[in-house]
């Protein structure tokens, strides 16, 4: 059993409408794991029912053996999972200084030392903290999303599509720095269509189509499949540096 554990959900955005159709995950401490598949195959469906963001007809989620199937998105926050969604992840009238503040739901009381636990891993929030958010870039913003998922201490962290919009340089920065939240002992299970480097930054991989597991494995092993070469790789193979190895942090 691995830290976080995905049973068999099912579920989508209607009853009669299941886009999930019973797929199997799970992520480790220390790893990146990282799920591909063609649009519409169910990808951040499948992380909004892990994150009570919808609810699953069938199957369970376990963080640490604890069955957190269904639950309020709060409630399986405060159980140590984190998501960090593509789209509005920050609020854009607020300073950084008081997105990370209204992010540390549960501990009021440790919120300045994990905001400088915070500038201490993304120097970046420090020197912008008194800005409002909506002033960041892309990828900046994307920095932000994730120092507040941080700030709640989770033990597991869902991203979807952490990269979506970003230039090839803002991209390789954010993958650099996944990795090493990882390395820092926290389970990181994101969706990607950044295929090839989110599978360098990698341990494993699941390829879902059509809401149904298709493929997984190391992540070498899926990046090199002929299959997945062809269909999402361009046909080229790849070498995965991650299997725990510390990617290039970006400089600041």
């Amino acid at each position: 059993m691995r830290l976080l554990d995905v049973e068999g959900i099912v579920g989508g955005y209607a009853s009669a409408e299941h886009i999930v159709k019973g797929v199997a995950l799970s992520a480790d401490t220390d790893e990146v794991v990282t799920i591909i598949g063609p649009n519409g195959a169910g990808k951040s469906t499948a992380l909004k029912l892990i994150s009570g963001l919808l609810s699953p007809s069938q199957g369970r989620v376990l963080i640490d053996g604890e069955d957190i199937t269904g639950q309020s998105p709060q409630a399986i926050a405060k159980a140590g999972l984190g998501f960090v969604p593509q789209e509005r992840n920050v609020f854009g009238s607020l300073t950084i200084a008081e997105n990370l503040e209204v992010s540390c739901l549960f501990e009021r009381s440790a919120a300045k030392r994990r905001m400088e636990e915070a500038y201490a891993r993304f120097p970046m929030l420090f020197d912008k903290r008194r800005i409002s958010a909506q002033s960041l870039s892309g990828g900046q913003r994307q920095i932000l999303a994730i120092a507040m998922a941080l700030m709640g201490k989770p033990r597991a962290l869902l991203l979807d599509e952490p990269t979506a919009g970003l230039s090839p340089k803002a991209a390789h920065e954010l993958f650099a720095y996944i990795r090493s939240i990882a390395n820092e002992g926290i389970a990181i299970l994101m969706v990607e269509q950044n295929a090839l480097e989110s599978l360098e930054v990698s341990d494993r991989a699941y390829v879902l189509v059509d809401g149904r597991n298709h493929l997984d494995g190391p992540a070498e092993t899926v990046a090199n499949d002929p299959d997945i070469r062809r269909l999402f790789l361009g046909g080229r193979a790849t070498k995965p540096t991650g299997v725990g190895q510390q990617a290039d942090l970006p400089r600041h």
